[in-house]
């Protein structure tokens, strides 16, 4: 696997098994003299922790970050960051089942094809367990961006199923129900959608929808390393991924160039 790493000015290397002793990533190029904590970054992974709602994985992880290096009196030194967080909720007893099956949707059959060996312990490398990293790495990113340059980053979900959330947009309303669901009027839909789908024993899948604001004008590189690219190719890396939308996305297709270029004008873009 030689592809455990992901950008170039801000390197995360991640490492580590669902149900393995630990996971950890290590940061290179990080600026010096950011101020973080341990316990600002594991504020950031409890918002992504599972067991906290009936509709997410029952798993309990503690997610108690260990800073190893790259940190001097609570400030980055500019050295690579090391982080570890151990995993105290493994049971890889639990998928000695499956040892000889593959799971359909997973990555199961095709790691066992390019490797001829697989970890079957809730997929290994391939489980969701692996993006708690990218979660403690972003921890760093997101506050250099916001302090460096205002940058303002925040998420939510658009869809579960059939059922678009973001029709009434209030963003206090994210962080105040587990669904991360922008309108409090839709969360006890999505509530009773859940708790149906469960008795059917089936799943569905979702649609997130993210914002970066304040970013400079400029950013990226010409042709394969536009900024465009560099958010695809991130987010089609985070398991299940199976599509990326960027702007208008695929709606640009319905719509005339009057109305999807954004013009710009001696008083700034229309939009």
């Amino acid at each position: 696997m030689s592809h455990n790493s992901f950008g170039k000015l801000f390197r995360v290397t991640t490492f580590g098994e669902s149900h393995g002793p630990a996971i950890g990533c290590v940061i290179d190029g990080c600026p010096p003299g950011l101020e973080i904590t341990a316990e600002e970054i594991r504020a950031e992974l409890v918002r992504r922790a599972t067991g906290r709602s009936r509709h997410t994985s029952q798993r309990r992880e503690k997610d108690e970050v260990q800073i190893l290096s790259g940190m001097f009196e609570g400030r980055t030194t500019g050295t690579p960051i090391a982080l570890l967080i151990e995993n105290t909720d493994a049971r890889p007893k639990d998928y000695t089942n499956i040892a000889n099956r593959f799971r359909p949707g997973h990555a199961d059959y095709t790691y066992w094809k390019k490797y001829g060996f697989r970890d079957y312990r809730g997929g290994g490398r391939s489980s969701a367990r692996e993006t708690t990293m990218r979660v403690a790495a972003g921890a760093l990113a997101r506050k250099y961006l916001r302090e460096s340059f205002g940058i303002d980053i925040y998420g939510w979900l658009a869809q579960l199923g059939p059922i678009r959330t973001d029709e009434q947009f209030d963003r206090a309303e994210i962080e105040q129900n587990p669904f991360f669901c922008p309108d409090a009027g839709r969360v006890s839909d999505l509530e009773t959608y859940m708790d149906e789908l469960r008795k059917s024993g089936d799943s569905v899948g979702a649609r997130i929808s993210a914002v970066a604001m304040n970013v400079p004008a400029g950013l990226g590189e010409p042709v394969y390393g536009k900024l465009d690219a560099d958010l695809a190719h991130a987010m089609m890396g985070i398991n299940a991924a199976k599509g990326v939308e960027i702007g208008a996305g695929f709606d640009c297709v319905a719509q005339m160039g009057t109305e999807h270029r954004d013009e710009i004008t001696r008083d700034g873009f229309l939009s």
